[in-house]
């Protein structure tokens, strides 16, 4: 049972989200729980700890924050995570994010898909930023880690 069944998001130091983004927020979330693949690797000798898991996701002193727990509450593991690999993949996905959300209200078809293609692919590129800042630590597939990227732009503050 290597998963995530529940996420907990600190976003107290943060600004309040778009309604477009807490949408986001909200599928990412649902997604992620209803399918998942996150494995904790065993340290010092140790096994691998069970699953399922429970990620309280935050940002402390500048860090992105990864602090996993069992469903009985105990530590299982706690990942520090530097903001700087994610800051121009995240302005880039906001960036896009709103031109997509302004070209849903005004423009065709066609040109949207064009928009939404290129949004998939800054998302794709933020989901493998996230799988290689976990190496070691943990193993999430590109599905886990693209729900996952969602979440952390949430934290991330723009501007």
């Amino acid at each position: 049972m290597s998963r995530i069944t529940r996420i907990e998001i600190d976003d107290s130091a943060i600004a309040p989200a778009t309604p477009e983004m807490e949408q986001e927020r909200r599928v990412a979330i649902f997604d992620l729980i209803e399918d998942n693949s996150f494995t904790v690797p065993g340290r010092d000798g140790a096994p691998a700890p069970d699953g399922p898991f429970i990620l309280d996701l935050s940002i402390r002193e500048g860090r992105l924050v990864f602090d996993m727990t069992d469903e009985a509450g105990a530590k299982v593991a706690e990942f520090h995570l530097s903001l700087g690999p994610f800051r121009q993949v995240v302005k880039d996905y906001f960036q896009i994010c709103q031109s997509y959300f302004d070209a849903v209200k005004r423009l065709p078809p066609a040109q949207i898909e064009a928009i939404d293609m290129a949004r998939r692919g800054i998302h794709n590129e933020g989901a493998r930023t996230l799988q290689e800042r976990l190496e070691g630590k943990a193993t999430l597939d590109i599905d886990t880690a693209r729900r996952l990227f969602t979440l952390i732009c949430a934290l991330i503050p723009q501007g």
